[in-house]
């Protein structure tokens, strides 16, 4: 969720807002929060593009994972932050569904994990005028549900019925 990332996608504020409560939600649950932070060409680090939006902060116990490719496992700290805290479940919120989460959820399942996908916190702009965010959003909320792999479980669920226990 950084600003030049989420300036023009659907349903921006409502997403930030549902995020953020479920942040403090694993936190008063003592439950793991990792944020990720993307940078490339276009959001360069330290530029107000590559910041995280207002109303999202991390605390300074949280990790925050650095990466540059769509996958949120790829040559980032993730794995490891992960291994360290005994995490085995992720609850994958953030931008841009059609590539990061997407990406990240199929890293983290191809990785051993499970991941539940928070179909109403995550979001992403308008692909052309016959692909708009909404299409994209909902057909990746219909993929996911559907997911399946040995050994490990995929789903989605709105943020109001998120259960943080395993």
């Amino acid at each position: 969720m950084q600003n030049g990332v989420v300036a023009d996608t659907h349903d921006r504020d409502g997403v930030v807002a549902r995020i953020a409560d479920l942040v403090e939600l694993a936190r008063s649950q003592s439950v793991t929060v990792i944020w990720v932070q993307h940078s490339d060409d276009e959001l360069v680090k330290g530029s107000d593009a590559w910041n995280i939006v207002d109303g999202l902060r991390p605390q300074s116990d949280e990790p925050v994972v650095h990466k540059s490719y769509n996958d949120s496992f790829e040559q980032t700290t993730l794995e490891s932050d992960l291994a360290q805290r005994g995490v085995g479940r992720l609850v994958v919120t953030g931008a841009q569904t059609e590539w990061c989460i997407r990406s990240t959820l199929h890293g983290a399942i191809a990785r051993g994990y499970d991941a539940l996908l928070v179909s109403d916190a995550h979001t992403t702009g308008d692909l052309s005028a016959t692909t708009p965010a909404t299409s994209i959003i909902e057909m990746t909320n219909h993929y996911w549900k559907w997911h399946s792999a040995p050994g490990r479980s995929a789903g989605v669920a709105t943020a109001a019925d998120v259960s943080l226990a395993g």
